[in-house]
């Protein structure tokens, strides 16, 4: 039955499946299902049967936020966060000012061998601080977490209340604020508690640094974690892999440094027999953008370095990739998973597709056992991976939460050994597109100055190929700039297509998955050869009859705002734009991101401490153009973004205001960065209904 396909119905019926887990026999998988309800956000825990013809049966239900699903070794039970449902997706993440009930728990479902399910109980944790991440021993009787702790890093006076401000903060490090969890106040630290009710919480580190990536050891003496403690690390971040001990007691020794790289690593993963450790890091020291980030095994006990098992990959571990039908407020899960002492499993992404690879490595001879090769092919938009224990069934053991071509996330299990296919297991995430008009995805590789630019053409579902049918286009422009745009399109692109425009998304140097050499031409000249691919994609499309040249139009966040604004300020051919947190001043940028500092380093686009700096960031400033923007342009800006903040929107808006060109300006409150999936529902509906109606006002679908 055909559905309208506008903001209100597509935004309010969007489900995503946004983390899982598998128990360690292969039976069964956890998946939690993301929702929308009124103008709240729900999410309740799905087990889907992977052993015979069981349909998926929810485990939770209720207006509340349920994430971050863990399965117990046994199989008998499923830790989980839960915090009450929220108008913004990262409510459940840790806010100083945020109300008791809207902290995260941690809470215990234990799953009955006869598929009964027992009352469910919390961990008691203070009413206000926030659970982090989870997981089990190996033995299944104790749980570590993360929890926001004391003590205060920069409030002055006593710790406020619930819902209010502090009387002051007292800034002495620059890490003092965070995109989408606002002022860190508290760091996360490691706890430790029995898996048993009223059980004491342990606090395990301290100190003015955070834990985030803990992993277990297999023999449940150590703790591996993520973490940068050095005094300089607010100004030149470099995290590194520690481990803990911790005694049957719940005493713990002090932290020690195990695997260091030249740059930062996360993602930490102990072999099964305990005497190694994987992890992703970038292996040189100082990194830039250019290099990719590795996988890695060193000894667990830190008596050698680490070396990387893919030396030659030259594509990212992790997910790399661009598209809202991941959900965008569920961190992925990509930290590589052994299959045995010698086998690991990870996420890679290549060519804007992000799929799981398998990697041998030998141990003794501390190289790479044979070169990694993907367990998949295809159109593969990966965002989560769990593998189970050696004893479940070959054709069970890798399980993802994917993208298959342009549908939603569903959950698949991936054979080992053979060349059967990926099976779906899930349909609970691709529903809700029945009935709505789903564009046509299709890829071309346009000739370019520097080389082949792989482009994805999404139109309107039917719309016809030919020189005859130029349509009005819009051209999307991914984030990063290493972001990646992939085969499954954001739901932007669907409701533009479905409104009668032709979108092009291309993948232009400077971002990542296509290797160093397609990132390193960008490196420190943002505007030069991504804006040649721009145009060269334009003229193909125009060339090739998709395109009116007469109707054509820019969009873009973050890194795609500011080319969209650097685009419209030095050139005459797009009748349009949106720039939603486009950078427009790169040199008050620099202090004004919450990254801005390390960020600038790693993409060599300079720094406003002397003179030739100041030079080369305002030459890479759309606002140094601001005289020749003639382009009707719509900004938008989510308040409360700490990545790409405000005031660099309204330094354009005011120029282009005095100027007396067409201008608006939108400001979102409470909105962070990525607000355009993750923020409040009738918030991302007046947005994309807005972005609609600038296209139609001057291109006229």
């Amino acid at each position: 039955m055909p559905r309208r396909t506008d903001p209100e119905t597509v935004i309010r019926s969007q489900v995503v499946l946004e983390e899982h887990d598998v128990s360690l026999d292969g039976r069964f998988a956890v998946v939690v299902r993301r929702f929308v309800h009124g103008d709240r956000y729900r999410s309740h825990l799905w087990l889907v049967p992977l052993a015979g013809s069981g349909k998926p049966v929810p485990l939770t239900s209720g207006p509340v936020r349920d994430s971050w699903p863990r399965i117990s070794p046994d199989g008998s039970a499923v830790a989980f966060r839960r915090s009450l449902a929220a108008s913004h997706l990262h409510d459940t993440r840790a806010k100083s000012s945020a109300p008791d009930d809207d902290a995260a728990r941690l809470r215990v479902l234990p799953l009955g061998a006869d598929g009964r399910l027992g009352p469910a109980w919390a961990i008691r944790t203070p009413r206000d601080r926030s659970v982090g991440e989870i997981a089990w021993s190996p033995d299944g009787r104790r749980l570590a977490f993360t929890l926001d702790s004391g003590p205060q890093r920069f409030i002055v006076g006593p710790e406020p209340t619930a819902g209010e401000e502090p009387l002051a903060r007292r800034i002495a490090r620059i890490d003092w604020r965070w995109d989408e969890v606002g002022h860190l106040d508290h760091w996360q630290h490691l706890h430790v508690a029995e898996a048993r009710r009223g059980a004491a919480v342990r606090q395990v580190t301290t100190g003015d640094w955070g834990v985030s990536d803990i992993a277990w050891a297999p023999g449940g003496r150590s703790i591996a974690f993520v973490s940068d403690p050095r005094p300089t690390a607010d100004v030149a971040p470099r995290t590194s892999i520690w481990a803990v001990d911790v005694d049957d007691s719940g005493a713990a020794l002090r932290p020690r440094e195990v695997l260091a790289l030249g740059s930062a690593m996360a993602s930490p993963a102990w072999s099964p027999d305990g005497r190694w450790l994987a992890a992703i890091g970038w292996v040189a020291a100082d990194a830039l953008d250019d290099t990719s980030p590795e996988l890695v095994v060193g000894p667990a006990d830190g008596s050698g370095p680490a070396w990387p098992i893919a030396p030659r990959l030259d594509r990212p571990v992790g997910v790399w990739i661009d598209t809202d039908l991941h959900g965008w407020t569920a961190s992925s899960r990509t930290t590589p998973c052994w299959l045995d002492d010698r086998t690991l499993v990870a996420i890679v992404s290549d060519r804007g597709r992000a799929m799981p690879y398998r990697f041998e490595v030998d141990t003794a001879q501390r190289t790479p056992a044979r070169t990694p090769e993907p367990l998949m092919t295809g159109d593969v938009a990966a965002r989560s991976l769990a593998v189970a224990g050696p004893g479940a069934p070959p054709n069970a053991r890798v399980t993802l939460l994917a993208c298959m071509g342009a549908r939603p996330l569903e959950l698949l299990t991936v054979p080992l050994g053979d060349t059967a296919p990926a099976r779906v297991r899930t349909r609970l995430g691709g529903r809700w597109t029945n009935g709505l008009d789903w564009p046509q995805m299709d890829v071309v590789e346009v000739p370019g100055p520097g080389g082949r630019i792989e482009t994805w053409v999404a139109a309107p579902a039917g719309a016809r190929r030919s020189p005859a049918a130029p349509l009005p286009t819009v051209i999307d422009f991914h984030g990063g700039p290493l972001g990646a745009w992939a085969p499954a399109p954001s739901l932007e692109v669907a409701l533009m297509c479905a409104r009668g425009y032709r979108v092009l998304l291309p993948n232009i140097r400077g971002g990542a998955t296509y290797g160093r050499d397609w990132i390193r031409p960008q490196l420190g000249d943002w505007g030069g050869v991504d804006a040649t691919d721009v145009h060269a994609v334009l003229d193909h499309a125009i060339t090739a009859g998709l395109t009116d040249p007469e109707r054509v139009g820019l969009l873009g966040l973050s890194y795609g705002g500011f080319l969209v604004n650097w685009l419209v300020a030095t050139s005459d051919r797009f009748k349009a734009g949106v720039s939603e947190a486009g950078v427009a001043n790169q040199v008050s940028a620099w202090a004004g991101s919450d990254s801005g500092v390390e960020f600038n380093r790693m993409a060599l686009l300079g720094t406003p401490l002397d003179p030739d700096g100041v030079a080369k960031l305002w030459r890479q400033s759309p606002l140094a153009h601001v005289a020749d923007l003639r382009t009707p342009l719509l900004l938008l800006q989510g308040e409360a973004d700490h990545r790409c903040p405000p005031s660099d929107a309204e330094q354009l808006f005011v120029a282009l205001r005095v100027l007396g060109r067409t201008v608006e300006y939108v400001l979102y409150p409470e909105e962070g960065h990525v607000y355009q999936a993750a923020g409040r529902p009738d918030r991302r509906i007046d947005r994309m209904t807005r972005v609609l109606d600038w296209f139609d006002r001057f291109l006229g679908a």
